[in-house]
């Protein structure tokens, strides 16, 4: 655990301190985009802002989504992670950090949903967020890409070179994306079966940080290319009515985001070095 996790943790047990919550007993659940931190004995689970904090500024935007759309899918009934009903979910900033307070549920790391599950889940999903009214910006995690560059360049990790090609390709894409005027409505923003967990109560989705508008091409791109089956398989399962050729452009995108985002986690972790030069690779291939 570095500095900044470490930071972390300890704003996590004094933002809980300062809503009168007493944690005997923190345990790091992950450490990556952020990290989250298991108060015990309460059963509820910090969120605290850490290297997605290094490109959105201000984080308690993103932070406020995801518990707005949480609380939104939790009103309907529909199967999610809950904000904290012990204490007030936030976020709230805490020595310089943004932390926001969600129930523990327990659930099976082991358990991989299948695609069809997957699937299935996905589709009641987007049904019930085409209800949500909240404001939005379109295809946040793609269209941020341009600010994270910004960011990024200060650090002086990526070359010039690099800089100018995941821009150039970024201009491509969101060109293709935007020709293509297909309908929109609020998305997870994240789709990937990881971001379900298996519990008592059923599958739960969570992580809402980067829900956005957009077309639900976004969402499924993401959701078949993680799902272990072939593209048309895993499509099938969420609509018949959904051409491959629609996602293509999606595909395009996501990679180019895992290129960026790649690059800003491997500025703090060494062992995901090696996947961002993966990324980066792909990118260089398309628009080197």
């Amino acid at each position: 655990m570095d500095k900044l996790s470490g930071r972390a943790v300890a704003a996590a047990i004094a933002a809980a301190a300062a809503q009168g919550l007493k944690c005997d007993s923190p345990r790091v659940l992950a450490d990556g985009s952020n990290v989250l931190v298991r108060l015990e004995p309460a059963p509820i689970v910090a969120r605290v802002a850490t290297t997605t904090a290094l490109v959105r500024k201000p984080i308690e935007q993103w932070m406020q989504i995801d518990v707005n759309i949480a609380r939104y899918l939790a009103r309907e009934g529909f199967p999610v992670v809950r904000p904290s009903g012990e204490i007030a979910p936030g976020p709230h900033v805490q020595d310089g950090m943004a932390v926001s307070f969600w129930e523990y549920v327990e659930h099976d790391r082991n358990y991989v949903p299948g695609v069809n599950e997957v699937a299935a889940s996905l589709r009641e999903l987007h049904q019930l967020l085409r209800g949500y009214k909240g404001e939005l910006r379109r295809l946040s995690p793609f269209a941020e890409i341009p600010e994270w560059l910004d960011e990024i360049e200060k650090w002086s990790t990526i070359d010039a070179a690099d800089m100018a090609m995941l821009r150039r390709g970024y201009e491509q894409v969101a060109k293709r994306i935007n020709q293509l005027r297909l309908p929109e409505q609020t998305l997870h923003g994240d789709a990937h079966k990881k971001n379900l967990l298996k519990t008592s109560q059923g599958l739960l989705w969570t992580d809402f940080e980067d829900a956005c508008r957009g077309p639900v091409e976004w969402d499924l791109a993401c959701f078949v290319r993680t799902s272990g089956e072939d593209r048309k398989t895993a499509l099938a399962g969420y609509s018949d009515k959904i051409e491959i050729e629609r996602l293509i452009p999606f595909f395009e995108a996501r990679d180019l985001q895992g290129g960026v985002w790649g690059a800003v986690l491997a500025s703090r972790f060494s062992d995901r070095r090696e996947r961002a030069a993966e990324w980066m690779a792909v990118c260089r291939a398309r628009y080197g």
